[in-house]
């Protein structure tokens, strides 16, 4: 059972505003991560208060930090998993428009049952970020694209950037090692038309070190980009 004392305070320490009908998805997210987590993995954190910190915490308080999301903004979640961050950021911000992205259709299934469950109003779409960055009805049509956990942020620069219009974010969600991942992905982020706006270091209440990187579109995408993950692997940028 979701601790929403727990998370009410922690929203309130980083002064987010919930409501109670907010707490109320929550915790139907929460009973049915865990529900499906014994069908298909999703994620190795199913203790109610890691669930409450490390998923639901985590996924929001970072843009909040930032505080460059405009209302109504189009995000896309690109590998998004059990569909963090963006669906905990849906949540408290019922105005993003949101594209959920994954190559495992078991995945798009949870994230279409936890959709219609707790009314997000996500498109969910089952596809590959190297084949959808390349489609015209995705590439360069997004205010915000976003990952947490997928790749390092080289590998995951190519995957991402190609999906945000000219003057949109890339906003990357990584461990305590993001800000190395920044100084090798430089070149990366220069030749995909993006450029290091800012990055925090910030720290989990229960101690653990976290990274948010702002990478600003700042010039189209050349049109090789995204390359399949071979050629990826075969020369990085």
């Amino acid at each position: 059972m979701l601790d929403l004392k727990l998370l009410r305070s922690l929203f309130d320490g980083a002064e987010i505003s919930v409501g109670e009908d907010e707490l109320s998805k929550f915790e139907t997210y929460a009973k049915l991560l865990v529900e499906w987590n014994e069908k298909i993995n999703l994620t190795a954190i199913t203790a109610p208060d890691e669930i409450c910190e490390k998923h639901f915490f985590d996924s929001v308080m970072p843009f909040y930090m930032w505080g460059g999301l405009k209302n109504g903004a189009e995000i896309i979640d690109v590998g998004t998993g059990a569909g963090f961050p963006s669906c905990p950021l849906k949540i408290v911000r019922s105005d993003l428009s949101l594209t959920l992205l994954d190559s495992l259709n078991k995945r798009i299934n949870f994230l279409n049952t936890l959709s219609e469950s707790i009314g997000l109003d996500a498109e969910c779409v089952h596809g590959r970020a190297e084949e959808f960055g390349n489609n015209a009805d995705f590439r360069e049509k997004f205010d915000i694209a976003t990952a947490r956990a997928v790749a390092n942020l080289r590998d995951l620069c190519e995957y991402c950037v190609p999906f945000v219009k000219v003057g949109g974010y890339f906003v990357a969600l990584k461990g305590q090692s993001g800000l190395q991942e920044v100084d090798e992905a430089k070149n990366a982020i220069r030749i995909l038309g993006g450029k290091v706006e800012k990055t925090f270091e910030y720290t989990l209440p229960n101690g653990d070190g976290r990274v948010l990187v702002i990478i600003k579109k700042v010039s189209t995408t050349p049109a090789k980009y995204p390359r399949n993950k071979g050629q990826m692997k075969k020369k990085p940028l």
